[in-house]
């Protein structure tokens, strides 16, 4: 378990840029594989990046891959999202999670979660 705080959310024109930060508590970051989720309203969470916890493997979802970059830094305990070229369909709330899985795999459940932080991007 560990504890997840985001940072970084706002508002955006399309096609501008925005870097979010999730600051982790503890001395065990870097035990954990790290990923990035949204929800926009009336849809369902989805799993935007991940990245495993020396940072040596990251995944990233088809709608996002060329435009987001996931990267972490263990000795800061931050986990990062680096949004570029931003599209008013990235609009959602950004959930920074954790998971405790050995192995880093497409199907990690995630124990740990951030409060979110809301991303605005306008047309």
């Amino acid at each position: 378990q560990v504890h997840l705080v985001e940072s970084g959310g706002g508002l955006v024109q399309a096609g501008g840029s925005l870097r979010l930060s999730c600051a982790a508590s503890g001395r065990t970051f870097n035990l954990y594989h790290m990923a990035w989720f949204r929800q926009a309203p009336g849809k369902e969470r989805e799993e935007v990046a991940s990245i495993s916890r020396a940072g040596d493997n990251t995944n990233y979802a088809d709608s996002v891959k060329g435009r987001f970059t996931i990267s972490r830094d263990n000795a800061k305990n931050t986990v990062y999202l680096q949004m570029n070229s931003l599209k008013p369909e990235d609009t959602a709330v950004y959930y920074c999670a954790g998971s405790g899985h050995y192995y880093y795999t497409k199907s990690m459940d995630f124990d740990s979660w951030g409060q979110g932080t809301q991303v605005t991007v306008s047309s």
